[in-house]
């Protein structure tokens, strides 16, 4: 006889990586218990608009760099629920009570509706939607905790790292160092992603780089190091032994005496004992060891700096004049302030709605933002009802593009050197005060009489 503790463990399934198959359950409970409501109450099928937008950036941001938006487009051409899922579902008593045809609604799911997104690599700010999403109401409402997790999080790493970028200028080698600091597998694969099409040159996720079409670039750890030069009782063992198997890898000199460690890999260099491209410096006091290194080892050799690296760091250092060629960055990179992107109803059943919570509130109505340009540089955003058209004149482009028409993407998905492009253009055409590490300031905002309008109507309805 099967006891209850027994049950318990055949249901349990340890298996946590998820597949693409699995994608339509990796969404909140209250996503399936809401569409269930709307099919029960005959609304599921109600055209619905909602918007992602954030209504503030995280500290010290000036900007944010829209990314995710594959991913997203991805999930939303590939969104079905299996006979499995459905059964699993079944079986929880959450829903004994929703109604039958809710199942079927599951069976014959396909997402049928159009999404209008900012590029990714273009720099947004609070309350402009990077997203737009139109469809049957219960389609639109299913798909909003994926949508949220993809693109929160490769917009907060494409924002740092276009921020990296810029402090360290363009010439500098920037290598994503963060996969043993994101905080899931997924999320390695993803920050990988975001720092690549954001301007870094190289990533050490082994999978991430192969799958992203990119070789993976890495140097060596301190356990090299320790283990060889124990055994050999020689530092300089574990270097030797390492660019035997590794010609041209970065040295990491830092383990025991990081000048001293320089100055005999100088003299083998010059003895023609050793041939050196680069030497990684993971630790102390960056500015000073950088100068020291580059006054003792030749030209043409490589220092690459890491250890909690991140904007305003580089910023420190450019400024002391530290003649570092390239940084490694991981977890300032990978972690932080996350950017706390929301995806809310702004209109269902061609009825304007809003939410009016104290600090929450949003505006009603399908929308679009225009960057208003001077000389190619920004002035400011103009945030507008989707239907009063370009009334800005001059230089004005609308951010809102129309990326999948009922169900399917209407153009093939660009690559990271295309995104990372648009990403460095629209970094420069932002207003210095902006792009600041440090007290950054946001740009001009300004929103259309109509919205305004529109916006105390719909209060007044409430």
């Amino acid at each position: 006889m099967t006891t209850a503790k027994e049950t318990d463990r055949l249901r349990e399934n340890r298996e946590l990586s998820p597949t693409p198959a699995d994608e339509s359950l990796l969404t909140d409970l209250y996503q399936l218990t809401m569409a269930a409501c709307y099919v029960g109450e005959g609304v599921d099928r109600k055209p619905a608009c909602f918007e992602l937008f954030a209504r503030k950036l995280p500290g010290n941001f000036g900007y944010a760099i829209a990314m995710g938006l594959t991913q997203a487009l991805e999930y939303l051409e590939n969104l079905r629920f299996d006979p499995s899922q459905i059964e699993a579902l079944k079986n929880l008593g959450i829903f004994k009570q929703a109604p039958e045809r809710f199942w079927s609604v599951l069976a014959e799911a396909r997402f049928e509706g159009d999404v209008w997104a900012v590029p990714e690599g273009t720099a947004v700010f609070p309350n402009e939607p990077l997203l737009r999403v139109e469809a049957p109401l219960w389609q639109a409402q299913i798909v909003e905790t994926y949508l949220l997790n993809t693109i929160n999080y490769q917009t907060l790493i494409a924002t740092r790292a276009a921020r990296m970028r810029d402090m360290a200028g363009p010439e500098v080698k920037l290598l994503e160092f963060g996969t043993r600091r994101a905080f899931s597998p997924q999320a390695a694969l993803w920050a990988a992603r975001a720092a690549l099409a954001a301007g870094f040159d190289a990533t050490s996720n082994v999978l991430g780089a192969l799958k992203l079409g990119r070789e993976p670039s890495g140097t060596m750890a301190h356990a090299l190091i320790m283990a060889i030069a124990a055994i050999d009782e020689d530092e300089d063992a574990a270097f030797e032994a390492f660019g035997r198997y590794f010609p041209g890898a970065p040295l990491l000199i830092d383990t025991y005496d990081t000048v001293a460690a320089a100055k005999r890999l100088a003299e083998k260099v010059k003895a023609g004992q050793m041939e050196i491209k680069g030497v990684r410096l993971d630790s102390g006091d960056l500015a000073e060891l950088s100068k020291q290194v580059r006054s003792l080892l030749p030209p043409q050799v490589a220092i690459l700096a890491s250890g909690d690296i991140d904007e305003a760091e580089i910023a420190r250092l450019k400024a002391a004049n530290a003649p570092i060629d390239g940084y490694g960055v991981g977890t300032k990179l990978v972690s932080g302030t996350p950017f706390n992107g929301v995806y809310k109803l702004v209109e269902i059943d061609g009825i304007p709605v809003m939410k009016k919570s104290s600090s929450k509130l949003t505006y009603p109505g399908r929308k679009q933002v225009y960057r208003i340009l001077e000389d190619g540089k920004m002035k400011c955003d103009r945030l507008q009802l989707m239907d009063e058209g370009d009334k800005n004149g001059g230089e004005s482009v609308s951010l809102l593009q129309l990326v999948m028409k009922s169900g399917r993407r209407v153009k093939d998905p660009e690559t990271l050197a295309e995104i990372a492009d648009r990403t460095a253009a629209s970094v420069a055409s932002l207003p210095p005060h902006s792009r600041r590490p440090e007290d950054p300031e946001l740009p001009g905002f300004e929103t259309s009489e109509a919205l305004e309008t529109l916006r105390k109507q719909v209060s007044q309805r409430y």
